[in-house]
């Protein structure tokens, strides 16, 4: 798992692993070799000439917000800053795919320029640059529990956490919200919150009474869901070299086919542990969701032997991996915001049904798909119910916040019906649709 770093301010997320001890280590980006199927193949070039174009592509992306220009994909963003290789230009497309889809879980087509830039820069330009891994034996988890563990009684079950329980129904009114589970049990509150992912939402796994209003519905499926799939191998030695943190490759047929492996057998990580792991978003998360791990493997292993020719490589000790889509609590990674999807849209997303409140990462618009977003808005939706609940309103940002969220009923186009005309090509009669 990985934390955003220190910059300008401290992300909250490594507040909290320093204050519990969370073993964790920077990754370096820049320790990288490329490689393809002949083996090594230095194209260093490409990722220097994509870095400069991102640089410019980003700064076109601010402007279009500041200056309310129409949104564009991703890929029609590097397009105008000056990267637009040919799809069979396989290298440039390893390149793209590890400046854009190994952080979004979501291809540059797929993807608001817009905002999928403004969740980059204002995460790693308003925390730092740097990814950190936790490499803790406790795992990620660890933050949660030690915290918990601050107001949660330690000796018994505390009756305010209810664990291996899963949620099957929720009736919200103006009134409060009751929560039915599997095994019957029920809880009511006054007001809740629901963090469920948003792939969980998508994928109608709760049922609610009333059903969720259209304008919400649609907010819902509109966003995407995306699935960052991490493959792990354990050798009984190391055949990479263990100085280097990344090795790129590009499949000669296809794009993101295991296409960024990390090597764990390294200082601050896990020495000698003989750890790599290869990374797959998007389509390829899925295909290998739904193959066996042996004939993962054995395409893994395939790419290693290509990346490395002139090694023995040997079936892997250990091999593992997550199939996060068929988690029934996942359904999924994390969120990504679609192109031309509007900022209304997404606080469509976020606001509340009467007393059913919503947070989680997708619901924040700053820092959606990252852990810290999900923090900010849990905070956010508590402290506004808090304030509520004394008849009062929340100050979380330095701005009075009273009442309920703002939503949208109707979200309208861009375009009347008056502009449907043939000087703007449109030839037929629109009372014809």
């Amino acid at each position: 798992m990985e934390l955003g770093q220190v910059g300008q301010e401290e992300n909250p997320l490594v507040t909290l692993a320093n204050k519990h001890g969370l073993k964790n280590t920077p990754d370096n980006s820049s320790s990288v070799l490329t490689y393809d199927e002949t083996g090594y193949n230095d194209y260093q070039d490409l990722l220097n000439t994509f870095s400069d174009v991102k640089d410019v592509a980003y700064r076109d992306a601010g402007q279009m917000l500041l200056d309310n220009i129409q949104d564009n994909n991703a890929r029609t963003g590097f397009a105008m800053a000056g990267w637009n290789p040919p799809q069979n230009d396989m290298k440039a497309q390893a390149v793209e795919w590890w400046n854009w889809d190994c952080e979004c879980a979501a291809s540059p087509d797929a993807s608001s320029f817009i905002f999928g830039v403004a969740a980059e820069n204002l995460t790693f330009n308003q925390f730092g640059e740097n990814n950190h891994m936790v490499v803790d034996p406790r795992g990620y988890s660890t933050i949660i529990e030690r915290e918990a563990s601050t107001f949660l009684h330690k000796e018994v079950q505390d009756r305010r956490l209810w664990l291996n329980t899963q949620v099957t129904g929720i009736e919200y009114s103006k009134k409060g919200v009751k929560i039915t589970n599997s095994d019957g049990s029920c809880v009511s509150a006054a007001y809740a919150i629901c963090t469920f992912s948003l792939g969980v939402l998508q994928n109608d796994v709760v049922q609610f009474h009333p059903a969720l209003p259209k304008w919400k519905q649609t907010a819902i499926q509109k966003f995407s869901m995306g699935t960052y799939t991490k493959i792990f191998l354990q050798f009984d030695e190391a055949f990479w070299p263990t100085d280097t943190q990344f090795f790129l490759y590009a499949s000669p047929t296809t794009r993101g086919y295991y296409p960024i492996f990390q090597s764990l057998s390294k200082d601050g990580f896990m020495p000698e542990s003989n750890i790599l792991f290869v990374t797959v978003v998007e389509e390829q998360a899925y295909r290998v969701e739904r193959q066996s791990n042996e004939q993962t493997k054995d395409e893994v292993l395939a790419v290693l032997r290509e990346m490395f020719p002139d090694k023995q490589i040997p079936e892997p000790t250990a091999f593992i991996y997550p199939r996060w889509n068929n988690e029934p609590w996942a359904y999924g990674s994390y969120s990504n915001w679609p192109v031309g999807t509007t900022l209304e849209m997404h606080q469509n997303l976020r606001a509340n049904v009467d007393r059913l409140w919503f947070a989680g990462e997708a619901t924040s618009a700053p820092y959606f798909g990252f852990l810290h977003g999900a923090w900010f808005e849990g905070l956010e939706a508590g402290e506004q119910i808090a304030a509520m609940l004394q008849d009062k309103c929340s100050n979380t940002h330095d701005e009075a916040i009273c009442g309920d969220r703002t939503h949208y009923d109707v979200l309208h186009g861009t375009t009347p019906i008056d502009a449907y005309t043939i000087i703007n090509g449109w030839s037929v009669n629109s009372t014809d649709l």
